[in-house]
């Protein structure tokens, strides 16, 4: 795994703690031709990217999501952008848990400065 089991349970059981929300969400990491079949199937774009999230309604209010990441373009855009790659798996298991809870930004230019942008990266400084 790119990230430990364990690390990855307690990113999202902070972000979970953070957002005072309770539930399940499981994170599945893939290579990026099974990420571009997913991302082909469920946007209609047939390329890999980054991150997918699912959020699925629980009778109980609990919060229930399938986050999907590839490490192959976390690797590909954390070199692009000088940061470690690390850093950026940490950053797409938030961005991941934070729309799998209904969290969500606009595309384009507005994207890094939105709210949900900003409370990522403050779980990421935190947690990377």
């Amino acid at each position: 795994m790119p990230l430990p089991a364990a690390r990855v349970r307690r990113i999202v059981e902070a972000v979970l703690d953070g957002e005072r929300r309770r539930g399940s969400i499981s994170i599945t990491f893939l290579g990026r031709d099974a990420m571009r079949r997913l991302n082909a199937r469920h946007t209609g774009r047939d390329r890999p990217t980054d991150v997918l999230s699912f959020a699925m309604a629980d009778p109980s209010g609990r919060a229930v999501g399938d986050v999907y990441v590839c490490p192959w373009v976390a690797e590909r855009e954390a070199r692009s952008r000088g940061l470690p790659a690390r850093q950026e798996l940490v950053r797409l298991v938030v961005h991941g848990t934070l729309h799998a809870l209904g969290r969500d930004h606009p595309e384009g230019e507005g994207r890094m400065r939105s709210p949900m942008w900003r409370r990522q990266e403050r779980y990421v400084d935190a947690l990377a």
